[in-house]
């Protein structure tokens, strides 16, 4: 596995127990029991052996697949520190992609990848199609935050009447 896939979606940390890499593919049951389920792969440049995003796909278990949408790497920010160290501008063709190196065993391509910005994303698509897979993991982030009431101002403060 020349993408190291299975590393990188171990990075991602998605809260789905049911899950399996194969080759460069990430598949999840996001409900267990239920027809849907996820599958991830890396979206291909028009160069060989480089990608730019992430494919989500939800898949119905009869009737294949009933949504796809593309999550680019140069959108959800994943390169940018490491193609500004690089020298490496926005619209460049290398901005925002990862290569493979089939000749190197040590190459780790999504090194210095920055992936909030993706698992945000992959959770905002997957809460739409898996309802409530995501709770404890948001409950986990909020649990220290509490609403308070603000107290009104007082009514222009700093003005005083004429006497």
């Amino acid at each position: 596995m020349a993408l190291r896939a299975r590393e990188f979606f171990a990075e991602l940390k998605l809260p789905f127990t049911d899950t399996a890499v194969v080759g460069d593919t990430y598949y999840a049951t996001p409900t267990p029991g239920g027809p849907l389920r996820l599958r991830i792969d890396f979206t291909s440049t028009r160069w060989a052996n480089q990608y730019d995003g992430l494919r989500l796909a939800t898949v119905h278990q009869d009737r294949g697949d009933l949504d796809i949408t593309i999550l680019r790497f140069a959108e959800h920010q994943t390169f940018h520190h490491r193609d500004s160290a690089r020298g490496v501008p926005p619209h460049h063709s290398d901005y925002g992609t990862i290569k493979e190196f089939k000749n190197d065993p040590d190459w780790v391509p999504w090194k210095g990848a920055h992936t909030d910005g993706l698992r945000k994303a992959i959770e905002q698509y997957t809460s739409i199609w898996f309802p409530g897979t995501w709770t404890a993991s948001t409950q986990k982030r909020t649990a220290g935050r509490t609403a308070r009431v603000a107290p009104a101002p007082s009514a222009a403060p700093g003005i005083r009447r004429a006497r």
